[in-house]
């Protein structure tokens, strides 16, 4: 991974703090209180993740996310983003902003959050970390591509490296927790009729085993996807 090297003080916070990596009171709050942060169960975890999907999406005029849910109870979201934004400190040391672990400064705890498909106040991607019993994390970048694993919140390994595909973007496959409903034929029905929520992304829902986290192929530059 190349990349130019600068102090992380001087990066700027947009939507999570690069000065910290994990923040165990924050996860230990979420698993706290599941219903709260999850109340349509696993259906909230999945637009959590939808919803930075969908971020990229219109910030690029479209974009293109597959959902898939599968026989154990896990889903896996993969978009056809830039990937997670992943940088190299003055060190030298490699990373990556921390989505997984930490809050999103713009939503959690806020009253004005807004809501996402389900009615719920969107929380951020790290109520998904924290209320699943594991996360993997993978990333495509044109600086290089990468994976890490998490279990209820916490990071269980670095940055592992994986071979770049010629395609970008962010996938997100999670098992979660046990008091969380189950990802089954109605997770994957409710996921279908909010399909039309966001205009900029063209999402597809999938149930049963389908093609795992593989980036998807980027449409043609001269010809934008169409919103739904």
């Amino acid at each position: 991974m190349s990349a130019s090297r600068t102090a992380r003080a001087t990066w700027r916070n947009t939507t999570h703090d690069w000065a910290g990596t994990v923040d165990f009171g924050h996860l230990a709050r979420i698993r706290r209180d599941p219903v709260r942060f999850a109340p349509s169960g696993t259906l909230h975890l999945v637009l959590e993740v939808i919803a930075y999907a969908a971020d990229e999406a219109e910030s690029r005029g479209g974009g293109r996310c597959r959902v898939t849910v599968r026989p154990d109870g896990s889903v896996s979201v993969v978009d056809d983003g830039r990937g997670t934004d992943t940088r190299v400190d003055d060190r030298g040391e490699v990373v990556k902003k921390p989505v997984m672990a930490t809050k999103d400064l713009r939503f959690f705890d806020h009253a004005d959050a807004p809501a996402l498909p389900d009615g719920h106040p969107r929380q951020g991607m790290s109520t998904v970390a924290a209320l699943s019993t594991w996360l993997v994390h993978t990333n495509r970048r044109h600086n290089g591509s990468w994976t890490q694993r998490y279990e209820h919140g916490g990071p269980t390994t670095g940055l592992r490296s994986i071979p770049d595909d010629g395609t970008t973007g962010t996938g997100v496959h999670f098992l979660p927790a046990r008091p969380l409903l189950p990802a089954d034929d109605a997770t994957v029905r409710d996921l279908a009729r909010l399909t039309g929520s966001w205009p900029h992304l063209r999402l597809t829902v999938h149930g049963g085993p389908a093609l795992g986290l593989r980036g998807l192929p980027r449409p043609p530059k001269d010809r934008p996807l169409p919103g739904r």
